[in-house]
Protein backbone atom coordinates (compact mmCIF):
# COMPACT_ATOMS: atom_id res chain seq x y z
CA UNK A 1 0.00 0.00 0.00
CA UNK A 2 1.45 3.41 -0.80
CA UNK A 3 1.16 6.75 1.13
CA UNK A 4 -0.61 9.67 -0.29
CA UNK A 5 -2.20 13.03 1.33
CA UNK A 6 -5.00 13.00 3.31
CA UNK A 7 -8.62 11.96 1.38
CA UNK A 8 -10.21 15.27 0.76
CA UNK A 9 -12.15 15.09 -2.76
CA UNK A 10 -12.13 18.02 -4.86
CA UNK A 11 -14.24 18.60 -7.64
CA UNK A 12 -12.66 20.25 -10.79
CA UNK A 13 -15.57 19.98 -13.84
CA UNK A 14 -18.64 17.76 -14.16
CA UNK A 15 -21.80 18.23 -16.13
CA UNK A 16 -24.68 15.79 -16.95
CA UNK A 17 -23.46 15.45 -20.93
CA UNK A 18 -26.38 14.61 -22.93
CA UNK A 19 -24.92 14.47 -26.63
CA UNK A 20 -24.88 12.97 -29.96
CA UNK A 21 -22.35 10.67 -30.82
CA UNK A 22 -19.23 12.21 -29.67
CA UNK A 23 -15.35 11.36 -29.41
CA UNK A 24 -12.87 12.72 -27.12
CA UNK A 25 -9.16 11.82 -28.38
CA UNK A 26 -6.46 10.50 -26.63
CA UNK A 27 -5.02 11.66 -23.64
CA UNK A 28 -3.52 11.13 -20.17
CA UNK A 29 -5.33 11.67 -17.01
CA UNK A 30 -3.84 13.82 -13.85
CA UNK A 31 -7.16 13.04 -12.17
CA UNK A 32 -10.23 10.94 -12.20
CA UNK A 33 -12.84 11.03 -14.03
CA UNK A 34 -16.12 8.76 -13.01
CA UNK A 35 -18.71 8.72 -15.62
CA UNK A 36 -21.79 7.19 -15.39
CA UNK A 37 -23.58 5.88 -18.57
CA UNK A 38 -27.62 7.31 -17.97
CA UNK A 39 -28.12 6.42 -21.87
CA UNK A 40 -26.91 4.87 -25.01
CA UNK A 41 -24.04 2.93 -26.11
CA UNK A 42 -20.20 4.25 -25.57
CA UNK A 43 -16.77 2.92 -25.91
CA UNK A 44 -13.81 3.93 -24.11
CA UNK A 45 -9.97 2.70 -24.69
CA UNK A 46 -8.04 2.94 -21.47
CA UNK A 47 -4.49 1.59 -21.73
CA UNK A 48 -4.69 0.19 -24.96
CA UNK A 49 -7.58 -1.94 -23.51
CA UNK A 50 -11.28 -1.30 -25.03
CA UNK A 51 -14.71 -1.25 -23.25
CA UNK A 52 -18.10 -1.47 -24.24
CA UNK A 53 -20.35 0.03 -22.20
CA UNK A 54 -24.35 0.66 -22.32
CA UNK A 55 -26.45 1.79 -20.20
CA UNK A 56 -26.25 1.82 -16.25
CA UNK A 57 -22.28 1.49 -16.36
CA UNK A 58 -20.35 2.98 -14.15
CA UNK A 59 -16.60 3.58 -15.23
CA UNK A 60 -13.31 5.32 -13.66
CA UNK A 61 -10.50 6.34 -15.23
CA UNK A 62 -7.86 6.71 -12.74
CA UNK A 63 -4.89 9.22 -12.81
CA UNK A 64 -2.14 8.01 -14.93
CA UNK A 65 -4.25 6.39 -17.72
CA UNK A 66 -4.46 6.82 -21.42
CA UNK A 67 -7.71 6.95 -22.60
CA UNK A 68 -9.76 7.37 -25.66
CA UNK A 69 -13.25 8.25 -25.36
CA UNK A 70 -16.18 7.52 -27.95
CA UNK A 71 -20.43 7.76 -27.76
CA UNK A 72 -21.70 5.82 -30.43
CA UNK A 73 -25.32 7.14 -30.43
CA UNK A 74 -27.29 9.99 -28.43
CA UNK A 75 -25.97 9.57 -24.88
CA UNK A 76 -26.67 11.14 -21.69
CA UNK A 77 -23.52 10.21 -19.80
CA UNK A 78 -23.07 12.66 -15.74
CA UNK A 79 -19.53 12.95 -15.31
CA UNK A 80 -16.50 14.09 -12.74
CA UNK A 81 -13.24 15.34 -13.01
CA UNK A 82 -12.25 15.51 -9.30
CA UNK A 83 -9.08 14.83 -6.89
CA UNK A 84 -9.16 12.35 -4.15
CA UNK A 85 -6.16 13.11 -2.31
CA UNK A 86 -4.99 16.46 -1.13
CA UNK A 87 -2.18 17.94 -2.53
CA UNK A 88 -0.62 21.26 -2.58
CA UNK A 89 -1.72 23.31 -5.21
CA UNK A 90 -4.84 21.64 -6.77
CA UNK A 91 -6.26 24.37 -7.91
CA UNK A 92 -3.60 24.69 -10.58
CA UNK A 93 -4.33 21.03 -11.57
CA UNK A 94 -6.79 20.63 -14.80
CA UNK A 95 -8.92 18.02 -17.01
CA UNK A 96 -6.69 17.36 -19.79
CA UNK A 97 -7.21 17.82 -23.61
CA UNK A 98 -7.10 15.84 -26.54
CA UNK A 99 -3.49 15.03 -27.23
CA UNK A 100 -1.95 15.30 -23.60
CA UNK A 101 -0.30 11.97 -22.96
CA UNK A 102 3.10 13.53 -21.63
CA UNK A 103 2.47 14.87 -18.29
CA UNK A 104 5.53 15.62 -17.26
CA UNK A 105 5.64 19.13 -17.23
CA UNK A 106 2.92 18.26 -14.96
CA UNK A 107 4.18 15.71 -12.18
CA UNK A 108 3.51 17.81 -9.26
CA UNK A 109 -0.14 17.64 -10.47
CA UNK A 110 -0.71 14.14 -10.47
CA UNK A 111 -2.81 12.12 -8.40
CA UNK A 112 -1.82 9.02 -7.04
CA UNK A 113 -3.52 6.19 -8.46
CA UNK A 114 -6.66 4.20 -6.08
CA UNK A 115 -5.56 0.88 -7.14
CA UNK A 116 -2.04 2.15 -5.22
CA UNK A 117 -3.42 3.17 -2.33
CA UNK A 118 -5.68 0.78 -1.46
CA UNK A 119 -3.64 -2.21 -2.22
CA UNK A 120 -6.01 -3.82 -4.58
CA UNK A 121 -7.20 -3.08 -8.15
CA UNK A 122 -10.24 -1.03 -8.80
CA UNK A 123 -11.36 -2.16 -11.99
CA UNK A 124 -12.42 0.33 -14.85
CA UNK A 125 -15.90 -0.74 -15.31
CA UNK A 126 -16.90 -0.58 -11.27
CA UNK A 127 -19.32 -2.92 -9.61
CA UNK A 128 -21.17 -0.67 -7.24
CA UNK A 129 -23.00 -3.13 -4.55
CA UNK A 130 -25.81 -0.60 -4.83
CA UNK A 131 -26.50 0.86 -8.11
CA UNK A 132 -28.91 3.46 -7.24
CA UNK A 133 -27.23 5.01 -4.69
CA UNK A 134 -23.82 5.50 -6.63
CA UNK A 135 -25.93 6.92 -9.22
CA UNK A 136 -27.72 9.28 -6.98
CA UNK A 137 -24.79 10.15 -5.11
CA UNK A 138 -23.14 10.83 -8.56
CA UNK A 139 -26.05 13.28 -9.90
CA UNK A 140 -26.20 15.51 -6.30
CA UNK A 141 -22.43 15.81 -7.03
CA UNK A 142 -23.45 17.24 -10.93
CA UNK A 143 -26.10 19.29 -9.58
CA UNK A 144 -24.14 20.85 -6.54
CA UNK A 145 -21.15 21.31 -9.09
CA UNK A 146 -23.49 23.21 -11.65
CA UNK A 147 -25.47 25.64 -9.08
CA UNK A 148 -22.01 27.71 -9.45
CA UNK A 149 -21.02 30.06 -7.23
CA UNK A 150 -17.73 30.34 -5.14
CA UNK A 151 -18.58 27.11 -2.83
CA UNK A 152 -19.50 24.50 -6.09
CA UNK A 153 -16.63 22.34 -5.66
CA UNK A 154 -17.26 23.10 -1.57
CA UNK A 155 -21.03 21.66 -2.21
CA UNK A 156 -19.95 18.50 -4.43
CA UNK A 157 -17.47 17.62 -1.70
CA UNK A 158 -19.97 15.77 0.35
CA UNK A 159 -21.24 13.26 -2.15
CA UNK A 160 -17.83 13.08 -3.96
CA UNK A 161 -16.63 11.96 -0.51
CA UNK A 162 -19.55 9.23 -0.44
CA UNK A 163 -18.62 8.35 -3.98
CA UNK A 164 -15.06 7.33 -2.78
CA UNK A 165 -16.03 5.36 0.14
CA UNK A 166 -18.39 3.18 -2.14
CA UNK A 167 -15.66 2.82 -4.69
CA UNK A 168 -13.21 2.01 -2.13
CA UNK A 169 -15.21 -1.00 -0.31
CA UNK A 170 -17.28 -2.18 -3.02
CA UNK A 171 -13.84 -3.46 -4.26
CA UNK A 172 -12.03 -4.68 -1.59
CA UNK A 173 -11.11 -8.13 -1.56
CA UNK A 174 -12.94 -10.59 1.31
CA UNK A 175 -11.79 -13.45 2.87
CA UNK A 176 -13.64 -15.41 5.30
CA UNK A 177 -16.55 -13.64 7.50
CA UNK A 178 -16.04 -10.84 4.42
CA UNK A 179 -13.17 -9.59 5.97
CA UNK A 180 -11.06 -7.45 3.74
CA UNK A 181 -7.34 -9.23 2.99
CA UNK A 182 -5.71 -5.44 3.51
CA UNK A 183 -6.21 -4.21 6.40
CA UNK A 184 -4.64 -0.93 6.80
CA UNK A 185 -3.05 -0.01 9.73
CA UNK A 186 -4.93 2.50 10.88
CA UNK A 187 -8.37 0.82 10.41
CA UNK A 188 -9.83 1.34 13.62
CA UNK A 189 -8.93 5.11 14.20
CA UNK A 190 -12.05 5.69 13.81
CA UNK A 191 -13.07 4.63 16.90
CA UNK A 192 -12.39 7.10 19.58
CA UNK A 193 -14.37 9.91 17.93
CA UNK A 194 -16.67 7.19 16.72
CA UNK A 195 -17.58 5.99 20.79
CA UNK A 196 -17.15 10.25 21.57
CA UNK A 197 -19.85 11.00 19.79
CA UNK A 198 -22.19 7.49 20.26
CA UNK A 199 -21.45 7.39 23.99
CA UNK A 200 -25.28 7.94 24.87
CA UNK A 201 -26.42 5.38 23.15
CA UNK A 202 -26.14 0.99 23.62
CA UNK A 203 -23.02 0.19 21.75
CA UNK A 204 -21.90 -3.83 21.11
CA UNK A 205 -19.29 -5.57 19.72
CA UNK A 206 -20.98 -6.87 16.70
CA UNK A 207 -22.03 -2.83 15.80
CA UNK A 208 -18.51 -2.02 15.63
CA UNK A 209 -17.18 -5.02 13.90
CA UNK A 210 -19.99 -4.78 11.17
CA UNK A 211 -18.77 -0.90 10.45
CA UNK A 212 -15.37 -2.19 10.60
CA UNK A 213 -16.06 -4.67 8.29
CA UNK A 214 -14.72 -7.17 10.36
CA UNK A 215 -15.86 -10.78 12.23
CA UNK A 216 -16.43 -9.89 16.35
CA UNK A 217 -13.68 -12.29 16.97
CA UNK A 218 -11.17 -10.41 14.69
CA UNK A 219 -12.38 -6.90 15.51
CA UNK A 220 -12.03 -7.62 19.32
CA UNK A 221 -8.74 -8.77 19.04
CA UNK A 222 -7.32 -6.20 16.63
CA UNK A 223 -9.34 -3.32 19.11
CA UNK A 224 -6.96 -5.23 21.93
CA UNK A 225 -4.00 -4.96 20.10
CA UNK A 226 -4.50 -1.45 18.82
CA UNK A 227 -5.94 -0.02 22.07
CA UNK A 228 -4.85 -2.11 24.91
CA UNK A 229 -7.88 -3.15 26.48
CA UNK A 230 -10.96 -4.94 25.60
CA UNK A 231 -14.19 -3.15 23.89
CA UNK A 232 -16.49 -3.40 26.41
CA UNK A 233 -13.41 -2.53 29.05
CA UNK A 234 -12.20 0.34 27.14
CA UNK A 235 -16.11 2.16 26.11
CA UNK A 236 -16.53 1.36 29.86
CA UNK A 237 -13.72 3.99 30.28
CA UNK A 238 -14.54 6.33 28.42
CA UNK A 239 -18.07 6.54 30.09
CA UNK A 240 -17.23 6.57 33.88
CA UNK A 241 -14.09 9.44 32.40
CA UNK A 242 -17.10 11.25 30.94
CA UNK A 243 -19.18 10.98 34.04
CA UNK A 244 -16.49 12.49 36.16
CA UNK A 245 -16.04 15.35 34.01
CA UNK A 246 -19.71 16.25 33.89
CA UNK A 247 -20.43 15.45 38.18
CA UNK A 248 -17.30 18.24 38.74
CA UNK A 249 -18.30 21.07 35.90
CA UNK A 250 -21.88 20.90 35.54
CA UNK A 251 -24.74 20.69 38.17
CA UNK A 252 -26.40 17.96 35.96
CA UNK A 253 -28.49 15.07 38.35
CA UNK A 254 -27.06 11.74 38.46
CA UNK A 255 -29.65 10.34 36.53
CA UNK A 256 -29.19 12.59 33.26
CA UNK A 257 -25.01 12.51 33.86
CA UNK A 258 -25.89 8.00 33.76
CA UNK A 259 -28.09 8.85 30.50
CA UNK A 260 -25.73 11.25 28.99
CA UNK A 261 -22.77 8.69 29.43
CA UNK A 262 -24.99 5.55 27.89
CA UNK A 263 -25.45 3.42 31.55
CA UNK A 264 -29.09 1.62 31.31
CA UNK A 265 -30.19 3.37 34.95
CA UNK A 266 -29.24 5.50 37.99
CA UNK A 267 -27.73 1.94 40.06
CA UNK A 268 -25.84 0.43 37.10
CA UNK A 269 -24.29 3.60 36.73
CA UNK A 270 -23.49 4.21 40.87
CA UNK A 271 -22.18 0.20 40.83
CA UNK A 272 -19.84 0.97 38.13
CA UNK A 273 -18.65 4.08 39.42
CA UNK A 274 -17.91 3.32 42.69
CA UNK A 275 -16.25 0.30 41.67
CA UNK A 276 -13.98 2.14 39.14
CA UNK A 277 -12.94 5.10 41.75
CA UNK A 278 -13.73 3.67 44.97
CA UNK A 279 -16.35 6.82 46.09
CA UNK A 280 -20.19 7.35 45.01
CA UNK A 281 -20.94 9.45 42.31
CA UNK A 282 -22.38 12.16 44.91
CA UNK A 283 -19.07 11.67 47.02
CA UNK A 284 -16.93 12.56 44.13
CA UNK A 285 -19.13 15.46 43.07
CA UNK A 286 -18.64 16.52 46.80
CA UNK A 287 -14.63 16.62 46.75
CA UNK A 288 -14.60 18.26 43.81
CA UNK A 289 -16.70 20.96 45.22
CA UNK A 290 -14.63 21.36 48.10
CA UNK A 291 -11.38 21.25 45.67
Amino acid sequence: MSTAGPIAPYVRESDHASRRPWRVPERRLLDYLLVFVRRGSCVFTIDGRRHAFRDGAFVLIQPGSLCELEGLTETETPFAHFDIFYTPGRERSFPTRPGQTDLSAYADLLQPRLDDVLGYPVPVRLRPRDPKRMRDALLRLVDAWLEGGPFASLRAQAPATELVAMIAEDHAPAGQGGTPKHEPPDALRWIPSYLSLHLHEPLSVDTMAARAGLSPSRFAAKFKATYGLPPHRYLLEMRLSHARELLRTTALSQEAVAAYCGFADIHHFSKAFKRRTGVTPGAWREEGARS
